[in-house]
């Protein structure tokens, strides 16, 4: 038996969705095709996603093709929610990646190739809505060439395209034979010698060859709603794509891409198997930490529907009881390389408001669990406020986030205005260092720190100055510890990053005791102490330094009609836009450069009016910049002790104020 672990990917509104329910049918799980408008779809189980009409979750589904085994993963198309798209790509052996036969490649649609090619991933194209009024199969054929990549073969022709009667007509054209050669030097010598000698099975097996190889993508033609063209689809999925690999012998190798509650509240994860098999009551090791676990119970996807099983092997997708502390991402297993994330982490943030009446640790629990399903939202307590800070990536997530905490938790909020996620780099050098016995020191600790910059994307180091043997290795651990906690807060409260800290000073107390008697803690250090004085040390060091607060910015991209350029500048202006590049192409203008994460929303907004509804935009985290000269520098809440506040610091750290 052979299995294939297939994505979905679309612009939202393409028609994915649809098309999973109509492979669903097609090949026999379900009697009815489900409709979106009418939330009834098999993978958008959630009520908001049927209310809203857009995937939300990534959600997986199994069926039979021939011999092989398909788990379909209907992912989000959008933006808001790339992170399950992330998570889905992690887990694929190939995709269907879906373009409207109306609307064209849209902003996400490059998005999605861009990171499908970059990662290797073998991709068939789906234009949809053929038999849509305004369809253009042809003009999104080379649009597909022109905007995603020039290495297509379509696999067939439209007739009748913009009616009911809308068909594919099968079939590889002369320009498959173009593409094709330029990566099988044996179709290219028989071509050189005479199209006589390439007969339509060896262009088959040649497009099969690369498509396999991600080198070339197949173009399929047709609608999801009418089924035209889907029968050629699901040939081309076992035909055109590799199956799963993986050793079932081998060292046991999987990883987490999603995390759900049962029905008793159990958290259950969904894990690719890269290797080896995974069996109930095994004790396997999972995460990053070294935890170990044993496997309760596993469950596969089959027939379009979940099976319990004793054992998964290498290759398969299984959901996952008994390891109560694993989150999305994690190993299971022996780690895989190249885990790394796809896509920039959110940059914007917002302060959840409970409603009068809400309980507040309903609330924490909640959230706390949401976050355990999505790990790039990042939570942010501020215990002295008593409030929550959420990080997102638009403002459809916000409202996605509260439905769901009003539809699955019973907790009703509203939001705060969303503001940009910054950070702090150092301006320069600083250093400080702080005496043990010293009278305004109340630890029995020294502690010296050196921050110098870093080049950017370099995150934070940690170095020594002095020997590693000259005190306890507890405590150098101690102090290197807290110096990544205390810089989530810097001078401006913001995440302080791109910088390398280095001791210079260290010292401690060593253990003392009375004699017939136990340990002195008064006389003796602990690592208390070093956890304690080092909060202090640093911020003095970073205080010398000085730290500039830096915004994210967006790429962007902005395609739309040459005559509204004279309206767009203006507006890209307000919104402190840069424009660096622009291009016409007859009567289309595309303008490049970077605009404050902050502003996009807006620029969003106002793009429809200004442009009759025809721009297009795509935008992308790029980079981090210094806030703008002449500017307000943004401040975030501290939710520390505050170390800047040496007074306020000590009262709370150690009860006592020094004189």
């Amino acid at each position: 038996m052979h299995l294939l672990n297939l994505g979905i990917l679309a612009h939202v509104d393409a028609g994915k969705t649809s098309l999973t329910e109509r492979l669903l049918h097609r090949v026999g799980i379900t009697d009815e095709i489900g409709s979106v408008d009418a939330g009834t779809t098999r993978t958008d189980t959630l009520a908001l996603e049927r209310r809203r009409g857009i995937t939300i979750k990534a959600a997986v589904v199994s069926f039979q093709v021939g011999d092989t085994t398909v788990n379909l993963i209907d992912t989000p198309g959008h933006p808001d929610f790339i992170a399950e798209v992330e998570r889905a790509l992690g887990v694929l052996d190939g995709a269907v990646l879906v373009v409207s036969a109306v609307e064209g490649v849209q902003a996400q649609t490059r998005v999605l190739m861009r990171t499908l090619r970059r990662l290797g991933i073998p991709t068939l194209v789906f234009v949809n809505k053929i038999d849509r009024r305004g369809a253009r199969p042809d003009a999104v054929l080379r649009a597909i060439a022109e905007r995603l990549t020039p290495a297509v073969v379509a696999t067939g022709r439209v007739t009748a395209p913009g009616t009911r009667s809308a068909d594919v007509v099968p079939g590889l054209g002369r320009d498959a034979l173009d593409v094709l050669a330029d990566h099988d030097d044996a179709l290219l010598a028989a071509y050189v010698e005479g199209t006589g000698a390439v007969t339509p099975g060896r262009l088959r097996a040649a497009l099969a060859g690369a498509s396999r190889r991600a080198l070339v993508h197949p173009v399929f033609f047709g609608s999801a709603v009418t089924g035209a063209g889907v029968d050629a689809l699901v040939d081309g999925l076992t035909e055109l794509l590799p199956p799963a690999g993986g050793d079932p012998a081998g060292p046991v190798s999987a990883t987490v891409f999603k995390v759900e509650r049962g029905p008793a509240g159990e958290k259950v994860a969904c894990a690719r198997v890269f290797s080896g098999t995974l069996r109930v009551r095994d004790r396997v090791p999972f995460g990053t930490a070294g935890r170990e676990g044993r496997i309760t119970a596993l469950s596969v996807f089959d027939h379009g529907t979940d099976v319990r099983a004793e054992e998964v092997p290498a290759g398969r997708i299984a959901r996952l009881w008994g390891l109560p502390d694993l989150r999305i991402g994690d190993p299971v297993g022996v780690a895989r390389r190249g885990g790394e994330h796809h896509f920039a982490p959110p940059t914007l943030e917002t302060v959840v408001v409970p409603a009068p009446g809400t309980d507040r640790r309903s609330l924490h629990v909640a959230l706390t669990r949401l976050a355990e399903q999505d790990p790039l939202i990042a939570l942010r307590h501020d215990e002295v406020r008593g409030e929550t800070s959420v990080s997102l990536y638009g403002e459809v997530q916000k409202e996605v986030l509260q439905a769901t905490l009003a539809d699955e938790h019973g907790v009703e909020v509203t939001f705060r205005g969303t503001t940009p996620l910054c950070v702090e780099r150092p301006a320069g050098s600083g250093a400080a260092v702080e005496f043990n016995g010293a009278d305004d020191n109340p630890f029995l600790a020294t502690v010296g720190l050196r921050v110098d910059p870093a080049p950017p994307g370099s995150g934070v180091g940690f170095a020594l100055e002095v020997e590693l043997g000259s005190m306890p290795y507890a405590f150098f651990k101690a102090v290197r510890d807290t110096v990544h906690e205390t810089l989530a807060q810097g001078l401006h409260g913001w995440r302080v990053t791109d910088c390398a800290v280095t001791m210079t000073h260290c010292g401690y107390s060593p253990r003392q005791s009375h004699a017939h008697q136990g340990f002195d803690k008064s006389m003796s250090s602990t690592g208390h102490d070093f956890r304690g004085l080092t909060p202090l040390v640093l911020t003095q060091a970073l205080r010398r330094a000085g730290t500039r607060v830096h915004e994210p910015m967006h790429r962007f991209r902005l395609e739309a009609p040459a005559d509204t350029l004279g309206a767009l500048l203006p507006l890209l202006s307000r919104l402190r836009a840069v424009p660096q590049a622009t291009r016409t192409h007859g009567a289309t203008c595309v303008l490049e450069g970077t605009v404050p994460a902050a502003r996009v929303h807006a620029l969003e907004q106002h793009l429809p009016a200004l442009t009759r509804g025809e721009g297009e935009l795509e935008s992308a985290f790029d980079h981090y910049a210094p806030v703008a000269p002449g500017t307000t520098v943004p401040e975030r809440p501290r939710t520390d002790h505050n170390p800047l506040n040496r007074k306020e610091y000590l009262l709370n750290v150690t009860h006592r104020v020094d004189r």
